[in-house]
């Protein structure tokens, strides 16, 4: 069931205005998204593109690129993704706060590319989670703004009251991949 409640849904009664916590708290979330760019390859060229001003993604209230985790809540993975550099990538993305996003661009960030070899992870969503993935060799910064879009309709979906307690991302999962990753 998709929850399409919105800040503006609300019922106004004089000077007071009823709404869910929910709807205001996802509103607020989706129109401050706060990326933090890991620009590893080609794809980073893209990602700069879609900061400048003929794509314009302060358009979608994205424009506040952080280089520090602990200001960011959207990691977004650009490039191909070594296994020299997976464990800096992790070590970034548990650093930032909850609640956090991570969308994976291009093909080398989400399948490892055409790089089949023993350096290149297949994929970055073995080491964390994805949200959205962008496809392409590279992107178009057009390709991008899409998926951020999907981010923002991804994160007004969400049950913000049960994450601000605690949030749970695939723990199983993820435990037996950072075993993985520190044997190579």
């Amino acid at each position: 069931m998709q929850n399409t409640n919105l800040a503006y849904d609300s019922k106004v009664e004089g000077e007071i205005i009823v709404t869910q916590a929910d709807a205001v708290i996802n509103w607020i979330r989706k129109h401050s998204v706060w990326p933090m760019p890991m620009g590893l390859a080609c794809c980073a060229i893209e990602l700069m593109a879609a900061g400048g001003s003929r794509f314009d993604i302060s358009r979608f209230g994205m424009e506040v690129m952080r280089f520090s985790p602990r200001q960011a809540d959207c990691m977004i993975v650009a490039g191909t993704v070594t296994y020299k550099m997976a464990e800096v990538v992790r070590r970034i993305y548990e650093q930032m706060a909850e609640p956090k996003w991570v969308v994976a661009m291009g093909a080398c960030a989400s399948t490892g590319g055409m790089y089949r070899s023993y350096a290149t992870m297949q994929g970055v969503d073995r080491i964390i989670p994805v949200d959205v993935y962008v496809s392409g060799c590279p992107p178009r910064p057009e390709a991008l703004l899409d998926a951020m879009i999907k981010l923002q309709d991804k994160i007004g979906r969400e049950s913000s009251l049960k994450n601000l307690t605690a949030r749970k991302r695939q723990p199983a999962k993820q435990a037996a991949l950072a075993g993985a990753v520190n044997e190579s």
